[in-house]
């Protein structure tokens, strides 16, 4: 049985790198809640590994050369949870923007798989890597 801290690694290894094997972690139920998605018009959460999965698909098409580092795993007092700070960066092909960013992200396990995940990232960094507009932020200036 994995511990959720030894999953959370695991996240960061595969998610891009090995997706194939990344889906060999997460629960068929799995839950991703992405609290500051919705402003760049993305879901607030993702149920289900279909969810997941083609989510996850979208992310490597739309950024190019990912990669995660300054990888900070914290356990908790509870193996089935964990949480990370981490750094990543890539390219979005279709802005020829590079994509830098630092998420947050909570996680919980069940019978050794990854239930659920919270990411918090900055939408604003994301809005200006893809050149999409932030829901609720006007870019005109007063």
């Amino acid at each position: 049985m994995h511990s959720a801290a030894t999953l959370l690694e695991q996240h960061f290894q595969w998610l891009v790198d090995d997706n194939q094997q990344w889906q060999t972690l997460i629960h068929d139920d799995i839950v991703w809640d992405l609290p500051y998605a919705p402003s760049l018009g993305h879901p607030l959460q993702l149920d289900g590994r279909e969810a997941v999965v083609r989510h996850a698909n979208w992310f490597k098409g739309a950024v190019t050369h990912f990669r995660f580092f300054d990888i900070e795993v914290t356990a908790s007092d509870d193996p089935h949870k964990a949480v990370a700070r981490v750094r990543a960066e890539g390219r979005v092909p279709e802005t020829g923007r590079i994509y830098q960013q630092e998420y947050v992200v909570f996680l919980t396990a069940r019978d050794g798989r990854i239930a659920h995940l919270r990411e918090y990232f900055d939408p604003v960094k994301a809005a200006l890597a893809f050149d999409a507009p932030i829901a609720g932020v006007s870019a005109k200036r007063d």
